[in-house]
């Protein structure tokens, strides 16, 4: 495939996934994985979930994972063009909204489209972490990983607020162990 057509890809993905990820970027994780492993072969399994585990350690936004991604197919012009293709479309999506929301306040439609949207949102977020989950978790090991992880996390501030983790620290802590028991 040359240049110019895998750039071309590159921001027809992107901004499909843009426009698609209603209630942020982990909803698309389905997509994104289908479209980059899948029907493009730009990736394999183990590198989405470390591109994907890079977005989470990494400060800022988690979904600037879509850099990496561009770059690993067509260097710097890839990871500006995943870039844009990624947060412009929804960005002027957002504002247009933005203005029109703004403009019913008060109406009951918009109160029952808001009720509607809030369980999409959260099955879309689930369905995005069910697909990285089958990339990462590989055997025994890392079901007890994950497992231990999501207690700490869940159940720990519930039991008591001095049990309230750092996500940053028990990830790195995650990693450690998977170190020392996978390697």
């Amino acid at each position: 495939m040359n240049n110019a057509n895998t750039d071309l890809h590159l921001l027809g993905v992107f901004s499909l996934l843009s426009i698609l990820a209603v209630g942020g970027g982990t909803a698309v994780l389905p997509e994104m994985k289908a479209l980059t492993i899948d029907a493009h072969h730009w990736l394999t399994d183990s590198q989405f979930r470390d591109i994907y585990s890079l977005g989470q350690v990494a400060p800022g936004p988690n979904m600037l994972m879509v850099i990496v991604i561009g770059y690993h197919v067509a260097g710097t012009p890839g990871a500006l063009i995943a870039f844009c293709g990624f947060f412009f479309p929804a960005s002027a999506l957002a504002l247009g909204c933005s203005r029109l929301w703004n403009h019913f306040e008060g109406s009951r439609w918009r109160l029952a489209l808001q009720n509607a949207l809030a369980p999409i949102v959260v099955g879309l977020m689930v369905g995005g972490m069910i697909a990285i989950a089958r990339t990462a978790i590989t055997g025994v090991e890392t079901t007890i990983i994950a497992i231990v992880v999501f207690a700490l996390l869940y159940f720990g501030p519930k039991i008591s607020p001095k049990l309230k983790f750092n996500p940053a620290l028990v990830i790195l802590a995650g990693g450690v162990v998977g170190y020392l028991t996978l390697a």
